[in-house]
C-alpha cells in the first residue's frame, strides 16, 4: 500500500486555506501513485483552535468545509485522512469532538472520535471536547487499521511514571487484530521530543507487531510552534519513511516496502539547530499569520538582540528587518559599533535614535517630584521605557511589528522592565535560557558567516543603564542560573532538591526561586513567546500572581 505522510502548515480558523492547502497536497500524493494521504490533527481548523470551538458558527463552516474537500477531491484515486472538529452529542456538556474522518469518492466513509484528552502544560482539551466512549477499526480495501488522534497514542506505561488515563486505545484496537496503526497529531516542539516520539511509537511497532504511520502538524500557531517530523516505522521499529523538520512536505512510500534510505529526510540532528529553525518558524509564521510583512527590532550591540535579527532575518527576509539603536547616557561605543557591524553584516535597514534628550528631560520633569532622593532603579528604567516607546512609535508609522529581545533566564527572575525592553507584538527568545542563547547565536553565525561579532560573544552582558553595569552586578553567572531556572520552572523541584544536586548554597537557590515568583506580573503582561523547552513561561505555566506561597 502506499501511503503519503501530508505533514502540512495549517492556520487556525482559515478553513478554505486548509482545505485548498489539503486538496493540492492530494492532488500532488495521487500524482506520486498514493493511495491514501494522511493529514495531521485538526488539519481542517487548524491547531489549537481554543475557545474558537465554543462558536455554533466554526463548527457549522467546519463542516462546510468537509464537504468542500470531500468534493474537491472525488475525483482523485486516493483516499484522504483529516482531522476536524465536530458537534457533540446534545446534552453531552460538551460543545465540540475532535475528530478524524476518511474521505474517499467524495464521501466521508470512517469517523474517529478522539478518546484521550490531554489536561497539561499547554493542552487544554478537557475543556471544550466530549471524550469518546470507544474507538473503532476501519475496514479498508481488505484490511483492519487502527486509527488514532494524538494523545490517544502517548500512554503507553512503560514512558510515564504517572498514568493520566484508565485506558489505552492502542491496546484496545491492536487486541482486535489489526494491519496498522495511523495516528494523527498536533504534537508541539519542545527539545528532546523528536527522540521521544520515535521511542514511543517504535515500541509499540514492536510491542503489538504492526507498522506504524504517525503524521504530525508542521508550523507556527501563537505560542506553539510544530515541528511535524511525520515518520512510518515497520512491525520491527524499523524506519520507513521520514519527513524533514520544520517545514511542509508531502513524502509516499510503500508501507509494505523494506526500509528504503530514499524515503528518509531527517533534518537537524543537533538539537541546538533544532531550536533556531523552531524560533525562525515560528518567528515567520506568527509574523504571516497575523497579517505583518516587517519586523523592527531594537539593537543593543548585545547578544540577545543579535540572535533575534538573525532569526528575524530567515524568518522574513533582510528586506523586511529594521534594526534600531537607541543610544543612552550610559551605552558605550563597542555597543554601538556591535549593533551597526551586525545590522550592516546581516542587510538589514539600520535607524540611530538616541533616548539622550528625552531622558534629560524627564528626568527634570520628575526631579520635583523626588525632592531629596537618590538616583535609583527608577532612572534606569527610565531609559528603557524610552526605548520602548521609540519602537512602538516606529511600529505604529511603519506597521511593523516589535519583536522584543528578552531571553528566558531576565524573563524568568524579572530583570527586565515592564512598558520597557518588554514592549512588542511577540518575544522570540522569551524561552531560550541564556547558555542557550549563545549556542543557537554560533547556528546563527554558520548560517550568516560572522554576522554576529566576535566581541559580542566575548564580552560581559549588560544592560547599560548606570555605569559600568553587568548582569552579574544583580545575578548569579548565567551557567549558575539556568542550572536553578531548569529545575526549578521545567521539573518542579524543591530549592533543598536544587542546592543539593548542584552543590549550590541553598540561600542563593531561595532567592532565584523566589525572584521567579515575585515576577509572575511582569510574565503575565509579556509578549507571547515561542516554546521550546519543556515548560515555558505562558500558556503552559498558571500560576497565581497574587498569592503568598514562597519557598
Amino acid at each position: 500500500m502506499r501511503i503519503a505522510l501530508g505533514q502540512i502548515n495549517t492556520t487556525v480558523g482559515d478553513l478554505p486555506g486548509n482545505v485548498s492547502l489539503m486538496v493540492r497536497a492530494a492532488e500532488e500524493a495521487a500524482r506520486a501513485g498514493a493511495e491514501l494521504i494522511v493529514f495531521p490533527e485538526l488539519s481542517v481548523n487548524g491547531y489549537p483552535p481554543r475557545d474558537l470551538v465554543e462558536k455554533t458558527s466554526f463548527l457549522e463552516r467546519t463542516q462546510t468545509a468537509l464537504a468542500q474537500l470531500a468534493s474537491e477531491t472525488a475525483h482523485l484515486p486516493i483516499a484522504l485522512i483529516a482531522g476536524y472538529v465536530g458537534a457533540s452529542r446534545e446534552n453531552s456538556g460538551k460543545n465540540a469532538i475532535n475528530a478524524a474522518c476518511v474521505i474517499e469518492g467524495g464521501e466521508i466513509i470512517f469517523r474517529q472520535t478522539k478518546m484521550l484528552l490531554p489536561t497539561y502544560d499547554v493542552f487544554d482539551e478537557g475543556r471544550y471536547f466530549e471524550s469518546a466512549e470507544r474507538e473503532h477499526i476501519w475496514t479498508w480495501r481488505g484490511r483492519r487499521i487502527a486509527l488514532t488522534i494524538c494523545e490517544d497514542a502517548w500512554n503507553d506505561k512503560q514512558f510515564w511514571s504517572r498514568q493520566l488515563y484508565e485506558r489505552d486505545p492502542v491496546a484496545e484496537l491492536a487486541g482486535e487484530g489489526v494491519y496498522m496503526l495511523i495516528s494523527i497529531n498536533a504534537s508541539p516542539y519542545n527539545m528532546g521530543k523528536r527522540k521521544l516520539r520515535r521511542e514511543i511509537f517504535a515500541t509499540t511497532a514492536r510491542k503489538h507487531c504492526i507498522p506504524v504511520v504517525y503524521v504530525n502538524e508542521v508550523g507556527g500557531n501563537d505560542q506553539l510552534v510544530f515541528d511535524g517530523s511525520s515518520f512510518a516505522l515497520d512491525a520491527q521499529g524499523r524506519t520507513l519513511a521520514a519527513c524533514a523538520s520544520f517545514q511542509e512536505q508531502i513524502l509516499v512510500f510503500d508501507i509494505d516496502a523494506p526500509p528504503s534510505a530514499k524515503n528518509i529526510c531527517e533534518t537537524h540532528p543537533k538539537e541546538a539547530e533544532a531550536v533556531y529553525e523552531a524560533l525562525v518558524l515560528g518567528t515567520r509564521d506568527y509574523i504571516r499569520k497575523c497579517g505583518f510583512g516587517r519586523v523592527i527590532i531594537g539593537l543593543s550591540g548585545g547578544i540577545d538582540s543579535s540572535i533575534t535579527a538573525a532569526i528575524a532575518v530567515d524568518a522574513v527576509g533582510a528586506e523586511n528587518v529594521i534594526g534600531v539603536s537607541m543610544p543612552g547616557p550610559y551605552s558605550s561605543e563597542h555597543s554601538y559599533a556591535d549593533a551597526e557591524a551586525l545590522a550592516r553584516n546581516l542587510g538589514i535597514r539600520f535607524e540611530v535614535s538616541s533616548i539622550n534628550d528625552a531622558y534629560r528631560t524627564i528626568v527634570k520633569t520628575l526631579a520635583p517630584l523626588f525632592p531629596g532622593m537618590p538616583s535609583d532603579v527608577t532612572e534606569e528604567n527610565v531609559q528603557s521605557r524610552l526605548r520602548g516607546l521609540t519602537l512602538m512609535a516606529l511600529s505604529n508609522k511603519f506597521g511593523a511589528l516589535v519583536l522584543t529581545t528578552g531571553n528566558k533566564s531576565e524573563l524568568a527572575v524579572g530583570y527586565c522592565t515592564l512598558y520597557g525592553d518588554m514592549c512588542g507584538g511577540l518575544a522570540v527568545i522569551s524561552d531560550v535560557p541564556k547558555t542557550l542563547v549563545y549556542e543557537i547565536s554560533r547556528v546563527a553565525n554558520k548560517r550568516h558567516p560572522g554576522a554576529i561579532p566576535e566581541s559580542v560573544f566575548t564580552k560581559p552582558p549588560s544592560a547599560e543603564l548606570r555605569p559600568d553595569q553587568k548582569d552579574t552586578d544583580s545575578l548569579p553567572e548565567y551557567d549558575v542560573l539556568d542550572k536553578i531556572l531548569r529545575a526549578y520552572v521545567e521539573e518542579m523541584q524543591s530549592p533543598d532538591a536544587i542546592a543539593t544536586s548542584h552543590s549550590l548554597p541553598l540561600e542563593l537557590v531561595r532567592d532565584i526561586v523566589n525572584k521567579v515568583d515575585r515576577n509572575e506580573y511582569k510574565r503575565q503582561q509579556a509578549a507571547p513567546g515561542l516554546k521550546v523547552t519543556t515548560k515555558a513561561f505562558g500558556m503552559g505555566r498558571r500560576f497565581p500572581i497574587a498569592q503568598r506561597f514562597y519557598e
